[in-house]
């Protein structure tokens, strides 16, 4: 087969998502599922979650619609404020629960409300340091405010920026409890979070919901270790020997590099596929990897078992690998 392969444990998921959930200590598990579930297949990750996740949560409307299609019933939460009407309406049709951040986003999902005859379910964020949706925390009131006129506000949340180091987490924490007090005395009981999985790791933060994202694929963000065996990688990708030879003179794809063996061959996987230059043991040329080495043609071949240390070769991170990976390959599920 031309195309990479990446072997998905279904298993896997569901045994990272069976550790969070212990770890939350009663609170609600929500499962991220945004691109494409980390590159493992939304609504397959979705299905094998049910009855242990309460809800989902994607970066995109339109993300939260195919998983309604895929027939999705749990709450799902879109971590995006929409940007247009036309994705409001969207999300109102599908049963979506929105993102409000400020005002503006208030008033556009407002509107799409009267349009479609049914106020519109919402999370407000409050912005505590990360800087990326949100209002400011000394300015939380005038988001609830504007939340009042046209918006079912069921839910306020937050983002550690810096889950790892103790006193950014704590000062957020902080602030992120005041902002939910004043929301709270408008709207009455909300759901609460700002616990992503460093957060539901570090332990105290958990609120009334966790939101496990990278550690339902087996992998933890920077600056968090567990012991070994305790999550477990999800995807595996595998690429085909396309071509086998004798090395008798050259190169081995782009560049000076002089093979020192007496035998070279083909990968069909490349940077379409996902992989950047770096992420193998040998630069990528174009849509295949040239390797010294004795394979036989037609042999299927692992290209990536380990996201972290592909992540390290790359000078990024497992998200950043995982999405990648999957975008192109023929997806297999086991479990």
């Amino acid at each position: 087969m031309q195309q990479t392969r990446a072997v998905i444990s279904l298993g896997a998921v569901c045994r990272n998502a069976a550790f969070f959930k212990a770890r939350a200590g009663g609170a609600k598990l929500c499962a991220v599922v945004k691109a494409d579930g980390y590159g493992h297949g939304a609504a397959q990750v979705a299905a094998a979650l049910r009855g242990t996740a309460d809800l989902f949560a994607v970066s995109l409307v339109s993300e939260g619609a195919a998983l309604r299609l895929a027939g999705v019933a749990e709450d799902i939460l879109v971590l995006t404020p929409p940007l247009c009407e036309e994705e409001a309406l969207r999300g109102l049709y599908y049963g979506l629960i929105f993102t409000a951040g400020d005002a503006a986003d208030c008033a556009l999902l407002a509107r799409a409300g009267r349009a479609y005859g049914e106020p519109p379910r919402c999370h407000l964020k409050c912005n505590t340091g990360m800087n990326r949706y949100g209002t400011d925390a000394p300015s939380f009131a005038a988001l609830c405010a504007a939340a009042e006129k046209g918006c079912r506000v069921e839910g306020v949340y937050s983002h550690f920026y810096r889950p790892e180091h103790a006193p950014t987490r704590e000062a957020q924490f902080a602030l992120f409890r005041k902002a939910a007090d004043g929301a709270e005395t408008r709207f009455g009981r909300l759901v609460r979070h700002i616990a992503a999985t460093g957060g539901t790791l570090a332990g105290g933060y958990e609120q009334d919901m966790v939101r496990i994202g990278i550690g339902l694929y087996g992998y933890l963000p920077q600056g968090f270790a567990l012991p070994r065996g305790t999550l477990a990688p999800a995807m595996r990708v595998f690429a085909t020997v396309a071509a086998e030879r004798a090395y008798l003179s050259g190169g081995a794809g782009y560049g000076a590099h002089t093979p020192s063996g007496v035998r070279l061959y083909t990968l069909r996987y490349g940077y379409a596929d996902g992989f950047r230059r770096e992420s193998g043991p040998f630069p990528l040329c174009m849509d295949a990897s040239v390797r010294e080495g004795d394979a036989k043609k037609y042999e299927e071949l692992p290209v990536l078992a380990d996201a972290d240390a592909c992540a390290a070769a790359c000078g990024t991170i497992p998200y950043e690998v995982l999405v990648n990976a999957g975008r192109r390959a023929v997806k297999i599920y086991e479990g």
